[in-house]
């Protein structure tokens, strides 16, 4: 009896363990999905013209950037290692096998955004900082998250 107990803990604690993963990993992609929708959907329309400019809408996409550089360093742990994420994309294992470069990026993005919700105040501040928040952003993509095929 204590055998088929102690069988049903280990199994609900391996359950907890990977629910737990795949959680942080759609919180990642969460994230990732609403720097997306305010980087190409609410900040470069206006900076091509294509919106108005809106200093409240500005304030508040920025501030959800700030809100995913503060929560990324949290979110890729150990024991998310492996994971998928559902979707096109997933973290790629080399977070973990360059973990102060990942680091090191989340920090420069965390920079940029930092920089930008001090300066920007108009169109022509918003041009000028736009772009390092992109390549901030960007920096990552191409190492550090995997297509899934």
């Amino acid at each position: 009896m204590k055998r088929i107990i102690l069988a049903g803990v280990a199994i609900l604690v391996g359950i907890g363990a990977v629910a737990a993963q795949q959680d942080l990993v759609n919180q990642s992609k969460t994230l990732m999905k609403s720097n997306g929708k305010n980087l190409g959907g609410v900040l470069s329309p206006m900076v091509k013209g294509e919106k108005p400019y809106d200093q409240a809408a500005v304030t508040a996409a920025l501030a959800q950037l700030d809100d995913t550089a503060k929560k990324l360093p949290t979110l890729y742990p150990d024991s998310v290692k492996g994971a998928k994420a559902e979707g096109d994309y997933s973290p790629s294992p080399k977070i973990w096998e360059s973990k102060s470069d990942f680091e090191a990026k989340i920090a420069g993005f965390a920079k940029a955004v930092t920089e930008a919700k001090a300066q920007v105040k108009d169109l022509d501040t918003l041009k000028a900082n736009l772009g390092t928040i992109g390549k901030a952003c960007s920096a990552c993509h191409e190492t550090y998250r995997v297509k899934n095929s």
